[in-house]
């Protein structure tokens, strides 16, 4: 691999870099995919799954329209991914609920969504405040607690180990080059046009370069004269045993998957830099926390009591990519032309964006006027005000 000249090389193999390096595939690139291996942050491996529009873009409204935007191509992109790979993600799109216990939990859910909805540039969409009668209709086995909801049309659900195998896979196919055990220790870029980027025990060159690193991003992107300000958020996910089919939607917080075991999650932890260490960041990635599985464990049996019986097969910590706003950043090197950041939080919901939208662009060698307001310069204003 090392002296090849690739058109685009791929920091990162997670859904955010495999996505994208898809995409750049299947537009017949020359494409390679650097991964760090094992000992990189799985967040790919450790998260929810869900397709979801609802509730986001609460201080962004550009979000909250890549988000829904990502959304209604998914289908194409699910239907796509299966016939390049011959695996099917099982992605379905029936609409979710956000469950509430109480009447100023759903007050509140009410509140943020009227709020997000009235923000200045919205696209508004629909959702609706669902009461408990209707809840029972819809899934019978909800819990006498559950008071209500807020349901939304466009939220879905996916296997997402499956599609995550199915990215490298229709990756390979498509003529992609997969380099596991790659880590990157610089990037320089070459007089004239170019990228020399030291990976492993050689070096690749490549036209252009997209930093699709997680929380290594912080680490790469000065090198191409970008910064990514990001930071590790832990989640935490349990994992039941498989159960007859009870939930036929998805909700923010519980899912039952295609193959019949229920996960629980949502939950968000604040960590320092100094928890991440080189030397232990396989385990720290996996470290997970009894009292705060038990209050998912025991939210998801008061809205559901069947799940209150059922035995957890495994449970799981993973790390989210944070940035200041906790919304993505998507920049191009105005300084090394052809070199790219992409970093976000929500993998599985923008994967198809990633694969049918950014990377097109990134192919064309530049970042459409859509994508401006996803730039780091933004931090720059919020500094100056």
């Amino acid at each position: 691999m090392s002296g090849k000249n690739w058109e685009a090389a791929v920091i990162g193999g997670g859904l955010v870099g495999i996505s994208i390096g898809y995409g750049l595939a299947r537009l017949g690139r020359r494409v390679i995919v650097l991964d760090e291996g094992d000992r990189a942050f799985r967040a790919s491996r450790g998260n929810f799954a869900l397709v979801w529009v609802q509730g986001k873009g609460v201080g962004m409204p550009r979000y909250a329209g890549w988000t829904r935007h990502s959304a209604g191509i998914w289908a194409r992109f699910a239907r796509e991914i299966g016939e390049d790979s011959a695996i099917a993600v099982a992605h379905r799109q029936p609409g979710g609920f956000a469950l509430c216990l109480s009447e100023a939990e759903l007050e509140r859910r009410v509140a943020m969504m009227e709020g997000l909805m009235s923000q200045p540039g919205m696209e508004p969409y629909e959702y609706e405040r669902v009461g408990p009668n209707e809840l029972r209709r819809r899934m019978p086995e909800i819990g006498p607690e559950v008071v209500g909801a807020i349901y939304c049309a466009l939220d879905g659900d996916v296997n997402s180990l499956r599609l995550f195998r199915a990215l490298h896979t229709g990756f390979i196919k498509r003529g992609g080059t997969y380099a596991p055990g790659r880590a990157v220790a610089g990037i320089a870029p070459v007089a004239g046009g170019g990228f020399e980027i030291a990976a492993g025990d050689g070096t690749v060159a490549a036209e252009r370069v997209v930093l699709a690193a997680g929380i290594g991003n912080a680490r790469l992107a000065p090198m191409v004269g970008l910064r990514a300000e990001v930071r590790p958020q832990r989640g935490q996910v349990i994992v039941t045993e498989k159960a007859a089919p009870f939930l036929s939607y998805p909700l923010h917080t519980i899912r039952q998957t295609d193959e019949g075991g229920v996960m629980i999650g949502d939950s968000v932890e604040e960590i320092g830099a100094e928890e991440i260490g080189a030397e232990d960041a396989g385990a720290e990635d996996g470290r997970v926390g009894l009292g705060i599985l038990a209050v998912e464990a025991e939210r998801a049996g008061r809205m559901f009591p069947r799940i209150g019986r059922l035995n957890v097969v495994r449970t799981w910590s993973a790390l989210r990519v944070m940035t200041r706003d906790g919304f993505p950043i998507y920049d191009q090197s105005a300084e090394h032309r052809g070199a790219f950041l992409c970093t976000c939080h929500s993998g599985v919901t923008l994967a198809a964006a990633h694969a049918l939208t950014v990377a097109p662009m990134i192919a064309a060698g530049a970042l459409e006027a859509g994508l401006s307001p996803f730039s780091a310069r933004r931090f720059d204003v919020s500094a100056a005000a």
